[in-house]
């Protein structure tokens, strides 16, 4: 039997997830990665599992009584919470409930890490809800730190902002560069649109946000919310023109709304920059990653 410690992670054959996997299995972890697909790895023991079946992850636990939990899995789509709101409440409500509670029965000194999100809403405020989406991320965070205060279980609480980098993603910054390395192939329209031009983000990729998941475990203090974040708010436009740069192509921008300014983002990171944890990779480099990975993986 193996002495390393055990992490589950769920999500594994996600963007955040193969990442992650790669990360603590060369940190010195028996990773064990799960998927509700078959996901396979060679290099990696994986595991499939329903997290929204309550058997199905008392199962999980009990086969493998991890000492560490990245739980990354959940539905991370707006538009299809808006369509199907109660599977994105048992996503990601009630697999978190599942996992928790499962864990308290079996092994109650695993250490936990949940993945909230930037749109959540305070609960105090109703009228601030926009989305399911914000709903089911929101119940998440809560019954989670709910089962810290009232069995003790160390739960931390992260809370990335917009994450970037190579791999299959649904975010602004990979759509780009699908478009890019698309044109880059093919004879085809050399038009990007956008719905803001000057839509502004905090990006951080995801090489460094999984390096804050390793502090966290290390180092995070149960009950605590961390946000992981760059600091650096940029617009859609500043995004655009870093791609510009990278490629050849000349290639037209169409934004459908042109005099809406946002506030800059402010993000506060000094819960987890106390830790010691900082971003190391340069957002120009993560686009550069990131539009190589589609220019290689572009089908024509």
């Amino acid at each position: 039997m193996s002495s390393l410690p055990k992490l589950l992670i769920t999500g594994a054959s996600g963007f955040t997830g193969k990442h992650a996997c790669r990360q603590f299995s060369n940190a010195g972890f028996e990773v064990i990665a799960v998927s509700r697909t078959g996901f396979f790895s060679e290099e990696i023991q994986t595991t499939n599992c329903d997290l929204t079946n309550k058997e199905d992850v008392i199962r999980m636990i009990k086969k493998f009584k991890p000492n560490y939990l990245l739980h990354l899995a959940g539905q991370n789509h707006v538009g299809k919470s808006w369509i199907d709101p109660i599977s994105s409440l048992e996503a990601n409500f009630l697999s978190t409930l599942y996992l928790i509670e499962s864990l308290r029965h079996i092994n109650p000194n695993c250490r936990i890490i949940i993945v909230g999100s930037a749109l959540q809403f305070d609960p105090q405020d109703i009228s601030a809800l926009t989305h399911p989406y914000s709903l089911s991320k929101t119940l998440q965070v809560l019954i989670s730190q709910a089962w810290e205060v009232l069995y003790k279980l160390p739960i931390i609480i992260a809370k990335p902002s917009n994450l970037i980098g190579p791999g299959v993603s649904n975010g602004v910054c990979s759509i780009f560069a699908g478009k890019i390395a698309k044109m880059e192939k093919k004879d085809t329209k050399k038009i990007i649109e956008v719905s803001n031009l000057h839509a502004q983000r905090d990006f951080i990729d995801v090489r460094d946000v999984v390096n804050a998941y390793e502090t966290l475990f290390k180092k995070g203090s149960s009950g605590k919310v961390y946000n992981i974040a760059s600091g650096q708010s940029r617009s859609l436009e500043d995004v655009i023109n870093t791609f510009k740069l990278l490629t050849g192509i000349n290639f037209e921008l169409k934004s459908q709304i042109h005099d809406q300014i946002e506030k800059k983002i402010e993000i506060e990171t000094e819960n987890l920059t106390n830790l010691g944890w900082k971003p190391l990779i340069p957002f120009e480099v993560s686009l550069v990653d990131i539009l190589t990975f589609y220019r290689e993986n572009t089908k024509i």
